[in-house]
């Protein structure tokens, strides 16, 4: 598949997830994405399951090349700054002022690199009584009132995936390409600042929009009433969702796969909002019902009926799915010392054609000796 950003050059000095995830997608997208690291161990995330090729590291690094470098000596800050010289983006992920102390602050860069991108994510901003507070994704998702959103209301413990890592640095990856499509015409560059606490609560905007149209706070049993979302444990103890949404025929279509098409007709249930207040009853009513069969059967009747559903996957089950099959979503690649690399490929497919090549991440300093080269022949030309 043609690489759309094949013409971009992104410099990430990222750290953990945030800064690292919006260079992962520049570079799902075709960019050459060259991440800096420190030279005693490089990103942290890379040691979080012993050695320096975690999971956590190779989620948000494949498509990457390393070069290890410590700004703080000169000779290592003058290849950096060689870098940026020849770059179109640069991502940091450092609290407020420690870019400056590693001469990677954006005055520094743009006057190497007046076209230079240059993207500065935070987790409470650059300013502001909160600017120095350390955020990690969980603090992110509390400070944006997405938390409790998520968080069961008795025995509330945090729970899911790093939302609030992954979305800031998708904002930040949408950021640039708008700053990159502007520059196509300025030629010149812009600073990018986003902070994790900015990104969560644009992405919590319907829980927003409720409270200042209609005073409405939500909670983590809001959504799933009104959409009249359920999951159920099977007989074989597996799980399957279901969405109902709006449409009668999908309430229909579900009394009919369970044998209770007289369900239609209780008092409690027989429009949207009389089934919207009594979701618990509905659940009371249909948990015994869907233990009695296996996950596959009441996929089948379900499908039949057309009910929007699906089998509730973990990890080692949804990417077997035949649709995701179909799809060819995972996708595998060798590393030259590290072996195998399986992940998923980016969701996109340009003119009808996904791209499944891919590059396993890095390990420490690996393409540091080759971008040394690369950059010898651009001062010689």
């Amino acid at each position: 598949m043609t690489k759309i950003l094949k013409d971009v050059r992104v410099v990430e000095m990222g750290t953990y997830i945030t800064g690292p995830a919006a260079g992962m997608h520049l570079a799902d997208l075709g960019a050459d994405v060259v991440k800096v690291e420190r030279p005693d161990g490089g990103d942290p995330f890379r040691a979080f399951k012993g050695g320096l090729y975690s999971p956590h590291f190779q989620t948000y690094n494949r498509n990457k090349r390393s070069i290890a470098l410590d700004t703080a000596k000169g000779g290592d800050r003058a290849v950096f700054h060689d870098l940026i010289a020849g770059a179109d983006v640069f991502i940091q992920n450092f609290r407020p002022g420690v870019a400056e102390r590693l001469g990677a602050g954006a005055e520094e860069l743009q006057r190497i690199n007046p076209r230079l991108v240059y993207c500065a994510i935070t987790g409470f901003g650059q300013t502001g009584p909160a600017r120095d507070r350390p955020a990690f994704d969980t603090v992110a998702q509390a400070a944006s009132g997405y938390l409790r959103l998520l968080t069961p209301p008795t025995n509330p413990r945090v729970i899911g995936p790093a939302i609030a890592d992954a979305v800031t640095g998708h904002y930040a990856a949408l950021g640039i390409v708008a700053a990159l499509l502007e520059r196509s015409t300025s030629g010149r560059g812009r600073r990018l600042d986003i902070s994790m606490l900015e990104a969560m609560c644009h992405f919590n905007l319907d829980s927003f929009t409720h409270y200042f149209s209609m005073g409405e706070v939500m909670g983590p049993l809001s959504r799933p009433m009104v959409s009249q979302s359920y999951t159920f444990p099977c007989s074989d103890g597996k799980w399957i969702a279901i969405h109902l949404s709006s449409p009668q025929k999908f309430w229909e279509g579900l009394t009919k796969s369970i044998g209770r098409e007289e369900l239609r007709f209780d008092p409690r249930f027989e429009d949207r909002l009389d089934r919207i207040r009594h979701q618990q009853d509905l659940i009371d009513i249909m948990t015994p019902i869907f233990a009695g069969r296996t996950r596959d059967e009441w996929c089948a009747i379900l499908l039949e009926n057309e009910v929007p559903h699906s089998p509730a996957y973990d990890s080692n089950e949804a990417l077997e799915d035949p649709q995701a099959r179909h799809l060819r979503i995972a996708v595998e690649a060798e590393h030259p010392t590290m072996g195998a690399f399986r992940t998923v490929r980016a969701p996109y497919s340009f003119d009808g054609e996904p791209d499944l090549d891919v590059l396993a991440p890095p390990t420490l300093d690996e393409h540091g000796e080759e971008i040394r080269a690369e950059m010898a022949r651009r001062k010689a030309g």
